[in-house]
């Protein structure tokens, strides 16, 4: 007896298709679900989050000559065409320096070149006898005698290619000053917004010569000098305009 083969026939039936699309249309839901979930997920993680702060402006500083009263003025450099002002010994601000300080905001900053005093002679200069080494100390202070800062200034002295400048107006060689800057010590003192105007003053002065070495403090000596005076501060705010108002006829 000879048996036909079997054949099976494995296409799904009506019920098996409906579950599929039913599977197929759950696993979309889910998915869009979870996909929705996500996306407000993000959205409050934005919205929480703070925009960068904006960075703070720079304040300008504008940097002009100081208005100096000086009350024992050595004279006009004759190469840097600076003026230069004795700085004398004091305990007070009478005699001192003044500097009147500018309408501003904030903190200022008083500049100045600090120099030591040198009394030239082209006869101990020849002779090899004009060797000197200075070493000068000043105090700038407020209106109340405040001190705000103190300032030192080193230099030696053995030729006149150690002056820092010659100073004409003199009855010496070239129509020379005897006495001329020596050195240069650029010095930078902070000033409190405050302060009015600042006073500079000679503390003492250490010379160190062949001689010896000799220390002088007494009161109203020449003892250092100061050139190129300068006050660095941000100046106050313009205020905005006022709107003039035109009335209609």
């Amino acid at each position: 007896m000879n048996h036909e083969p079997r054949t099976t026939n494995h296409e799904p039936t009506a019920g098996a298709s409906r579950y599929t699309d039913r599977m197929r249309c759950v696993t979309w839901v889910i998915t869009l679900a979870l996909l929705a979930a996500l996306a407000g997920e993000v959205s409050a993680q934005s919205a929480k989050r703070k925009p960068a702060p904006k960075p703070k402006a720079t304040p300008v500083l504008k940097t002009e000559p100081a208005k100096l009263t000086c009350p024992s003025q050595l004279g006009t450099g004759v190469k840097t065409q600076r003026v230069f002002c004795d700085v004398l010994t004091g305990r007070t601000i009478e005699g001192a320096v003044a500097v009147e300080m500018p309408a501003r905001t904030g903190v200022a900053t008083l500049l100045f070149d600090l120099h030591n005093r040198q009394t030239y002679s082209e006869q101990q200069v020849r002779a090899g006898k004009a060797f000197a080494d200075y070493v000068t100390t000043v105090a700038v202070v407020g209106p109340d005698g405040v001190l705000l800062g103190r300032a030192a200034a080193q230099a030696s002295f053995r030729t006149a290619a150690d002056l820092f400048d010659r100073v004409g107006g003199g009855a010496g060689p070239g129509g020379m000053k005897a006495v001329a800057p020596v050195g240069a010590e650029p010095v930078r003192v902070e000033i409190p917004p405050a302060v009015p105007r600042v006073f500079v003053l000679g503390e003492r002065l250490v010379v160190e010569t062949l001689d010896g070495r000799d220390t002088f403090s007494a009161q109203g000596r020449p003892v250092a000098i100061v050139s190129n005076v300068r006050v660095e501060y941000q100046p106050v705010p313009a205020k905005p305009a006022k709107k003039s108002s035109t009335r209609k006829r």
